[in-house]
């Protein structure tokens, strides 16, 4: 899973009704048909939950807890081991109630911010039941060996993910200013929607300023931001087999692949005949490529141009992976 993700997933939601000012919070609540086990509050850091306590139930089934919050914190409340509220507080009480022997039965009040969380795990589930079920299709016609039905799925599997996509934009969108939205953010897919990303946290930030998994997330933006869709490719300067300095800014003006191959990577050779093809046909139209090899000798690199045929532009700094254009890229 992709790190800006796993921190967005585990950094969960926020904030504002039942107003704290001494910069406490109470959860507080009542569980019918509690089953055997104990109700574990945990708070969420950077990496991992950690448990804070275990609440008690009084003869009533009713609990009552109390937080410091000092910033916008995210929390949750496994009950039993079988039915988990995430909770994100700031200034307001939150209060749950929950009834075992009815799944629908859940009730929030007080948190706003908590009660938009709602909203993303009912799409989450909705959307893991969707994938569940292409998963499915999937190994059943990976078994029969149905080369039509795996492709077709597949499709549809890049149709849900961008349908996902925009139904999530969309609850977001809902939410305003919510520090809830930092949760649907993580079912995003940073490389396609940067944009959208870039500017839900730039209003995050200036409403929360100073949280630490804002801050945290701009950082990891900030760092992709040089790639993202938009922006001008980072410069690469490197030599070609002849030793001349080609710089990919040099290509400014064309439509540019920058391909990083390697004599020794079996897959690229393999798809070079359909990329010597491709420039071919489309060279003329103003395409062109900019390749980077990996390769560790200068020997290797160069038999492999002679005989995969690759004419266009080719540089390299005989590095392997710690190439710098790998690097940077």
């Amino acid at each position: 899973m992709n790190a800006i993700i796993l921190l967005v997933l585990l950094s969960f939601f926020s904030c504002e009704e039942k107003q704290s000012a001494d910069g406490k919070v109470e959860i507080s609540g009542k569980i019918e048909n509690p089953p055997a086990g104990a109700i574990i509050l945990s708070q969420f850091t950077e990496s991992r939950p950690k448990v804070l306590d275990t609440l008690q139930l009084d003869d009533q089934g009713k609990f009552n807890y109390e937080v410091a919050v000092d910033s916008p914190t995210f929390y949750e409340l496994n009950l039993y081991g079988q039915r988990s509220i995430r909770l994100a507080l700031l200034n307001e009480d939150v209060e749950i109630s929950y009834d075992f022997s009815d799944p629908e039965s859940l009730e929030i009040e007080g948190s706003k911010d908590t009660q938009e969380m709602v909203k993303i795990e009912k799409l989450m589930e909705s959307y893991q039941t969707k994938v569940n079920a292409l998963n499915e299709a999937y190994y059943k016609a990976m078994s029969e060996n149905n080369t039509e039905t795996i492709k077709q799925i597949q499709t549809d599997a890049m149709a849900l993910e961008n349908n996902q996509a925009n139904e999530v934009k969309n609850v977001i969108n809902s939410m305003g200013d919510s520090f809830a939205s930092l949760a649907a953010i993580g079912l995003l897919n940073p490389k396609n929607e940067f944009q959208f990303m870039d500017s839900l946290i730039a209003k995050l930030d200036e409403n929360y300023p100073n949280t630490k998994s804002i801050v945290l997330m701009k950082q990891q933006l900030d760092e992709m931001r040089a790639l993202s869709m938009g922006q001008i490719a980072p410069e690469i300067t490197l030599p070609n087999p002849e030793g001349e300095i080609i710089k990919l800014s040099d290509l400014r003006g064309k439509y540019v692949m920058i391909d990083f191959w390697a004599a020794w990577c079996k897959p690229c050779r393999e798809e070079n005949p359909n990329v010597v093809q491709l420039y071919s046909e489309y060279k003329a139209k103003g395409f062109e490529i900019y390749g980077v090899s990996l390769d560790r000798t200068r020997e290797a690199w160069v038999e492999a141009i002679a005989e995969d045929g690759l004419t266009w532009p080719q540089v390299s700094d005989l590095q392997y992976f710690n190439s710098e254009a790998a690097v940077l890229y």
